[in-house]
């Protein structure tokens, strides 16, 4: 087992990694608990969602959330609120949410809600969750308008990264998580792809945990996790989500350094070299699909929870990756336009 921590005060929570490792999960409950809320879904594999085995000492009940974008909702938040006080769930009980990032932002929000906050505990089953969505404590649900718009920073007691997951994951679920890494290789410059898997994995919670723990509300620093996720959270939206989230973020990567280049922060090999990396490295697809409207696709970006001064962006520069606000509209149109194409 590899067990990374992300050091927060009194808040600090461990984050383990392995093979079999949701035996370890007793010992990220809090004594306090007696009665368990599990947030999942049907598809989950039964030794996940089945937890009472592992906690036979606690009340555990299983809540069934919705599949896909359109399931990450406030009507699921509600229907979750209404499942805790059918079982009775106090302040001192437990929520952990069994799933991939959408099943983590959900339970989350809804144990940061319960009682004006409760104690969660993650056991994520998805390359993208393990990697990104459980860790750091961003929480929150879609609005017709935007994505994540509404929600909580509720950190988690603990959470379970559990390598026999990825055995059933489907490969588009796994490409996923390799947009999300792909991201780390652009922060860090490390060589991820020479890494074992579960070393990768703990590697990436690392450079994460390292990152919320100088901004956890996401003052300034915490913001270059977003690298590529301007333009992406905008492709999810305009198609409707048919583009995946790690999908989209691949191609958020080679955009944003199409503008870096377009701002005269980058040059064109630096720009294919985010090409040679997301294509070639971790074989993800670099263009959005045909047929997208750029303005629409601006009108999204201005929606962006960065964008407190015109638009923001988190853009590779002479300094490595920084954010960037306060961007003019026509270098991104006319940096989108050519990208679209």
């Amino acid at each position: 087992m590899r067990r990374v921590t992300v050091p927060l005060v009194d808040r600090s929570y461990d984050v383990i990694v392995g093979n079999g490792s949701i035996a370890e999960l007793p010992d990220l409950v809090p004594t306090s608990a007696r009665r368990v809320a599990v947030v999942t879904q049907a598809g989950i594999p039964v030794q996940f969602r089945e937890i009472g085995a592992y906690l036979p000492d606690h009340d555990v009940h299983v809540v069934e959330i919705g599949d896909g974008e359109a399931a990450k909702s406030l009507a699921t938040i509600e229907n979750l609120m209404r499942s805790f006080a059918q079982i009775g769930l106090t302040r001192n009980d437990v929520v952990v949410g069994v799933g991939g990032g959408m099943v983590t932002d959900v339970a989350g929000f809804a144990a940061a809600s319960w009682h004006r906050g409760i104690p969660v505990v993650h056991v994520s089953t998805t390359l993208l969750g393990m990697v990104d969505a459980a860790i750091g404590g961003k929480t929150g649900v879609n609005l017709p308008e935007g994505k994540n718009l509404v929600g909580a920073f509720w950190q988690p007691t603990g959470v379970v990264c559990d390598l026999d997951a990825l055995a059933t994951l489907p490969p588009r679920e796994m490409r996923c998580g390799l947009g999300e890494m792909a991201k780390y290789h652009f922060l860090t410059g490390d060589d991820l792809l020479a890494m074992a898997l579960d070393e990768r994995i703990a590697r990436c919670i690392e450079i994460k945990a390292e990152v919320v723990a100088s901004d956890e509300r996401e003052g300034g620093r915490r913001a270059l996790l977003n690298y590529g996720h301007t333009l992406a959270h905008a492709l999810e939206i305009t198609t409707g989500h048919d583009l995946a989230h790690g999908e989209a973020v691949a191609i958020g990567l080679v955009y944003a350094a199409e503008l870096g280049c377009e701002l005269g922060r980058i040059d064109r090999a630096r720009v294919d070299e985010h090409t040679a990396v997301v294509a070639g490295e971790y074989d993800l697809t670099t263009r959005p699909p045909s047929g997208l409207d750029a303005a629409e696709l601006i009108g999204l970006m201005h929606r962006d929870k960065k964008a407190l001064d015109r638009l923001t962006f988190v853009l590779d520069g002479p300094n490595g990756v920084e954010v960037v606000p306060g961007v003019d509209e026509a270098p991104v149109r006319r940096s989108l336009e050519r990208f679209l194409r």
